[in-house]
Parts: structure tokens; C-alpha cells; sequence
């Protein structure tokens, strides 16, 4: 294993290697860890599509989600977190625009680690790429993940709902450029 990234208080932030397939697939294995991940699956497949899909972020616009393990443990993937290149295909500012996300495996809850990784992420971020519009989208009802946005600077500016599936709450994190216009069915910027 190369050196990590980025080191925090607590965390080590690493690229994403071929070989962190299997502790992917154990962060997101339990039922609960899943619930707000929208359509992930915890099969090997998924993961390796959500592993091909960051290190083509990394590759192609040198920036992506870091693999995020105990400083000091024993190499287990305990969260992903970082901001990666993203193409929703429902407009409202989330096609092709740099989109901030977090998960953390469910031993691991309420000790602030998708905080602290999400600030070391941010801040690496604005110093290699420069202070600029970070999308996020958190399905309605995930309060833990939604109180993580707003901690990072995150506003809520619109709403996205597909039939059949949850609404997306869409957030975005500003850098003194203009905010984004609200569609005329979305609420105004608070």
C-alpha cells in the first residue's frame, strides 16, 4: 500500500486501488449503511462499477473519493469520502460538476469521521483545484448526513424526485461565485 493522501487527527485518506474491492463491498454490506445510497447494491459488481467509476474521477480530472481508514488501525476501509466528477442526468446543477459525497461503515456512526474526513477532503480540494461550486444530494430523511452538509457549509437550493424513489434534498457549497438559479418549481435559496 502506497502512503495516504491526506492524515487528519484520526483518519488516513487514500486514492482508490484495485485492490480495495473487498473492503468496499463490507462498508456497504449491511442493510442500513445502504439505506440512503439509492440503488447501491452490496455485490461485487456494484462495487467494482463504483471503484471503476472513482478512479476514472481520479484519472480524469485529478480528483476524486478518498478510501478513508484508521490512523494507526489496521487498513480497513471505514468510510469513503472526497469530491468526485458527477453527471446525474436530471440537471439542477448536478450534470458535470464537481458533487461532494460521504459513506461510513455502520461500527463507526456518530464519531464524527465523514466530518473530519469530508474537511480534509474539502480543503485538499480547494488548494489543488481552487475554491469553486460543490454540488451534494442527500435523499430526504438521511438527518445524520444532512446535519454533516450543513457543518461543511452545504445549503439546500432545490429538490429532485424520480417516480418510485426517494426525493433528493440538493445542496451546494459556494466559493463566492454565483449561486445557482432555482428553477421556478424549486424553493428559493435559504
Amino acid at each position: 500500500m502506497s502512503e495516504p493522501v491526506l492524515v487528519t487527527e484520526r483518519l488516513e485518506l487514500w486514492r482508490p486501488q484495485a485492490s480495495d474491492r473487498a473492503g468496499l463491498l463490507a462498508l456497504i454490506a449491511p442493510e442500513a449503511v445502504r439505506e440512503f445510497l439509492g440503488p447501491a447494491e452490496a455485490s461485487e459488481t456494484d462495487v467494482f462499477a463504483r471503484l471503476l467509476r472513482n478512479a476514472g474521477s481520479w484519472a480524469l480530472y485529478g480528483y476524486g473519493v478518498f478510501q478513508v481508514r484508521e490512523r494507526g488501525g489496521d487498513g480497513t476501509i471505514i468510510s469513503t469520502a472526497g469530491v468526485f466528477r458527477s453527471f446525474r442526468g436530471f440537471g439542477q446543477g448536478m450534470d458535470d460538476v464537481p458533487e461532494a459525497g460521504w459513506i461510513v461503515a455502520q461500527a463507526h456512526w456518530g464519531k464524527g469521521y465523514a466530518l473530519e474526513a469530508m474537511r480534509a477532503a474539502l480543503a485538499w480540494f480547494n488548494r489543488e483545484h481552487g475554491p469553486q461550486r460543490i454540488a451534494c444530494m442527500i435523499e430526504e430523511g438521511h438527518e445524520a448526513s444532512a446535519a454533516i452538509a450543513a457543518k461543511l457549509g452545504f445549503i439546500e437550493y432545490a429538490r429532485h424526485q424520480s417516480e418510485g424513489e426517494r426525493a433528493l434534498v440538493l445542496y451546494e457549497r459556494l466559493s463566492g461565485r454565483c449561486r445557482l438559479k432555482a428553477s421556478p418549481s424549486a424553493p428559493a435559496p435559504r
